[in-house]
């Protein structure tokens, strides 16, 4: 049985979970790519990009480089405040601004709305999630965190499955042009649910330090620095960190560019990409407790790293695909159902996983800061290198076979934390 305050921080998932799925994963992909489907070349402030899912993918990392700059400078500011509930408030609402703001994106005439809008949204939400996952080590015991946050990507699969399944009906039911007003309800759902964790959570668990405004700019990123030299210190941890920076390479980039490779490479109908994706999204739910579960059987090491086992063979198995194979459909569906089963419990785990490793401190922000960093590293190096082997090979199926080499190098690096202690 949660308690209110766990209860109040899980929901945020369900708040913001809509954004992951209906702005990065499902509708807008699909919407950017019809919206500039008979474009050759894509002019960006004075840039031609010769593929549109370049500029897409480029879009993406500029997003991830300004969360890298501006996480620290703010994490540090929330924790000597004794305020992270602030700035999980500001970044909710420069997110859902950002996701409504797609509504307006109709055309190659206003391509920049599309793409400011999409890396504000961005920003809104993974500078969020470095606020509210470091109230995960706050609100629970070690023994609890596995569970916990399994309980926050479920609640997120079903909100966002629930709001997916109602901007579907308003397209396929109702009129194709209602696709735009999907980013809306996006930025409404989003920051309406997430009025219930505003209210529970309190402002933060930890007591302010009487550090200056000036000084906290100043030192920031000083500070990060040495949080990262502090945490290199644990060998577990060290080990932890570059294995997670692998694995998100991997997981992340997929997550973006997984619509993208459906229509672009395999030249898949909307409505079976559509279909693809809420199946994910359900067989993430049992995904999610089966992990938990593997944990609490295997330990967290060896429950990640068969998920990241799977991530492998997902990567090769889309390397293999090909769009004149009349079987391609089912086949597609199938990797869906396995990404679905190792997405939300793979990076569950290793929120909790991480969140147990920390030592003990008051700061937590900071240390998730760190984390959240690592994170987006790595899916900017990821974004990075999808687009260039796709600009050198012209075929997004070698960009997913190179991500498996970092699934591989992450489950060798987990085999190390291993051999240090028994998770």
């Amino acid at each position: 049985m949660l308690k209110k305050q766990q209860w109040a921080w899980a929901f945020y998932d369900w708040a913001n979970s809509v954004y992951s799925l209906v702005i990065t994963t499902a509708i807008f992909p699909i919407y950017y790519g019809e919206i500039l489907d008979d474009t050759a070349g894509v002019k960006f402030l004075g840039i031609l990009f010769s593929d549109k899912d370049i500029l897409y993918s480029y879009s993406i990392t500029t997003s991830f480089i300004i969360v890298v700059l501006i996480s620290p400078i703010l994490s540090a500011i929330s924790d000597q405040m004794g305020d992270k509930k602030r700035f999980l408030k500001i970044f909710s609402w420069l997110g859902a601004t950002g996701c409504a703001s797609l509504y307006f994106f109709t055309g190659l005439e206003n391509l920049w709305i599309g793409i400011f809008g999409s890396i504000l949204a961005s920003v809104g939400y993974w500078g969020s999630l470095v606020f509210y996952n470091a109230y995960l080590p706050e609100i629970a015991t070690k023994k609890k965190q596995d569970q916990l946050s399994a309980v926050g990507f479920v609640y997120g699969y079903i909100g966002s499955a629930i709001l997916l399944i109602i901007c579907l009906a308003l397209i396929l039911f109702v009129d194709t042009s209602l696709t735009r007003y999907s980013f809306l309800l996006v930025a409404l759902w989003w920051i309406g649910f997430a009025q219930i964790t505003f209210r529970y959570l309190p402002a933060s668990y930890s007591q302010p330090t009487s550090k200056t405004q000036k000084s906290l700019f100043s030192s920031a990123h000083l500070e990060l620095i040495k949080v990262g030299k502090k945490l290199f210190k644990y060998e577990r941890l060290k080990y932890f960190l570059i294995s997670f920076f692998s694995l998100s390479i991997g997981i992340q980039t997929i997550n973006y560019m997984a619509t993208r490779f459906g229509d672009q490479e395999l030249n898949l109908p909307a409505q079976n990409l559509i279909i693809t994706i809420l199946l994910i999204q359900f067989v993430a739910v049992a995904g999610s407790y089966l992990f938990s579960w593997l944990s609490l059987k295997l330990g967290n090491i060896k429950a990640l790293q068969l998920g990241l086992l799977i991530w492998t063979g997902i990567c090769i198995g889309a390397f293999l695909m090909r769009k004149d194979d009349p079987w391609v459909m089912y086949k597609f569906y199938a990797l869906g159902a396995f990404v679905g089963l190792v997405l939300g419990g793979v990076q569950a785990l290793a929120r909790s996983f991480y969140s147990k490793l920390l030592p003990p401190t008051g700061d937590n922000a900071i240390y998730f800061s760190f984390f959240d960093i690592v994170e987006k590293l790595a899916l900017i190096l990821g974004s990075f290198i999808f687009a260039q082997v796709l600009y050198l090979t012209g075929s997004m199926q070698y960009s997913a076979l190179c991500l498996a080499t970092f699934f591989i190098l992450s489950i060798f690096l987990l085999k190390l934390i291993s051999k240090k202690i028994k998770a």
